[in-house]
């Protein structure tokens, strides 16, 4: 039986990674803009929700590295990509309910953001799904704690992938604002002066939520009836 599972669980990794290739080497011009180049955010979520945070997380790191392998977007993007597997492992552990490794990787990147020098020359809401993320997440982890079981904000499946997608997304978001600013790669690779800086901020505050909202629908339809159907045979 051990066996058995291994196999099924290799032979899943496989499938996901595949997808993810297939969805982030798909490249629309009209939606290339903003965090994501391809259409692999509306796989992520699924992918770390499905197969749990580790093997979600390894899953996505092949997809996402033959995908930009297939439709290149310069040798920097394979830095930037990191973050994708990230996400698709934080999805997973907010599935799992790890919710303090969840709470410390954004408080740990946020307060890098914070305490580096150019962020406050950067539009404050130039990161306001984060912000939401973070306080979503904080609101949800205080109820729970304090209502124990009685009362589940999550019981919902629907509300709960939307919840873990909307997170693990804005996750990735996080990892590559990390790289950019606290990283200082908006200077040693793109020499970006501060006011390119700014306009990139006002335009991911439009374009990169409204990503988020699309594959937070997707997780919320699609993905829990992937998810409830593999969960049910595991």
């Amino acid at each position: 039986m051990g066996d058995m599972n291994k196999t099924r669980m290799v032979s899943m990794i496989a499938v996901f990674a595949a997808l993810n290739v297939v969805f982030d080497a798909i490249i629309i011009p009209q939606f290339s803009s903003g965090v994501w180049f391809g259409l692999v955010y509306l796989i992520v979520p699924i992918t770390g929700i499905v197969l749990g945070p580790y093997a979600g997380f390894l899953s996505t790191l092949m997809g996402v590295f033959v995908g930009h392998a297939i439709s290149p977007r310069g040798i920097e993007e394979f830095l930037f990509t990191l973050g994708a597997p990230l996400g698709a492992m934080i999805s997973g552990m907010l599935f799992q309910k790890k919710w303090k490794m969840v709470f410390a990787y954004y408080t740990v990147l946020l307060v890098s953001y914070f305490i580096t020098p150019i962020a406050w020359q950067l539009p404050i809401l130039g990161m306001w799904d984060i912000y939401c993320a973070y306080l979503v997440l904080l609101v949800t982890m205080v109820f729970i704690r304090l209502k124990g079981n009685q009362i589940n904000p999550l019981k919902n499946d629907m509300f709960l992938y939307g919840f873990c997608a909307f997170i693990g997304l804005e996750a990735d978001i996080l990892f590559r604002i990390f790289i950019f600013i606290p990283g200082q790669t908006y200077q040693s690779i793109y020499g970006l002066p501060i006011e390119v800086l700014q306009s990139i901020w006002v335009a991911g505050a439009l374009i990169t939520p409204f990503k988020v909202a699309i594959s937070i629908i997707v997780t919320a339809l699609l993905g829990s009836r992937l998810a409830n159907v593999y969960l049910r045979n595991k």
